[in-house]
């Protein structure tokens, strides 16, 4: 093998790869198929670049157990925008407050979840793992009767909230036949019964109990059996 001297100072070097190699590198994001004189159809992925601006969204959280309320800002990115394939997506999550107890896990959680959003495909999940979190300590009540088991499930409330806006999620409403049974048995039950307790101003029957399913103060007994006026669930299926 034959030397090479090398006259001038050393600045920089790479090292050469075979094409295979290279071209196994760089992996080709899911596009959509691109017709004859169609523009192509950009999705949402990891290395989409952020724009100078985007639309955004801010939600204040005010709960018992802080003095100082939380305001939860996501940030969409419009892909595709003026034509038929246009989609608004979440790009990236802030929370500012005064508490600075909490400093730490809000830069933590918004910092995952905002690499989630630009990670692309289905991040609906997050709302169900965000609302499964329980607070050791118990959770609070807020205005209305509704049960938050922690901050961090009301965060996925807000999550979802946001989804549902921007098209993501479905609405998770009763169709009308559900809808119509609810509020004759809401008004049965308000006939038959007349009762008075913590949460008597709730927009449900006074004496109604928290239902377990959505963490609403509005379960009642009709007809022999539990029945949520909230959502629908009934204990005897």
């Amino acid at each position: 093998m034959s030397k090479v001297k090398i006259e001038n100072k050393i600045v920089g070097y790479a090292v050469k790869q075979p094409d295979d190699e290279s071209k196994a590198a760089k992996p080709e994001y899911r596009r959509e198929a691109v017709e004859e004189g169609r523009a192509e159809v950009i999705r949402m992925h990891e290395k989409l670049e952020r724009p100078e601006m985007l639309i955004g969204s801010t939600y204040k959280v005010k709960t018992p157990v802080s003095d100082h309320a939380m305001y939860v800002t996501i940030n969409d990115i419009i892909l595709n925008e003026g034509t038929e394939h246009e989609k608004r997506r979440p790009f990236e999550m802030f929370i500012n407050s005064k508490n600075l107890d909490h400093y730490q896990w809000i830069v933590a959680l918004t910092r995952i979840i905002s690499a989630v959003f630009r990670k692309g495909g289905d991040v609906t999940f997050l709302v169900d793992e965000l609302k499964a979190v329980f607070d050791p300590r118990g959770g609070y009540w807020k205005p209305g009767g509704k049960f938050m088991p922690s901050i961090i499930a009301e965060l996925g409330y807000i999550v979802e909230k946001h989804l549902i806006m921007i098209g993501l999620l479905g609405s998770p409403e009763l169709d009308a036949e559900q809808q119509k049974l609810i509020e004759e048995k809401r008004a049965e039950f308000e006939d038959s019964r007349r009762q008075t307790d913590a949460f008597s101003k709730s927009e449900y029957p006074a004496g109604a109990q928290l239902c377990a399913k959505c963490n609403t103060v509005a379960l009642v007994m009709m007809d022999g059996c539990m029945t949520c006026l909230s959502c629908g669930d009934s204990k005897c299926g």
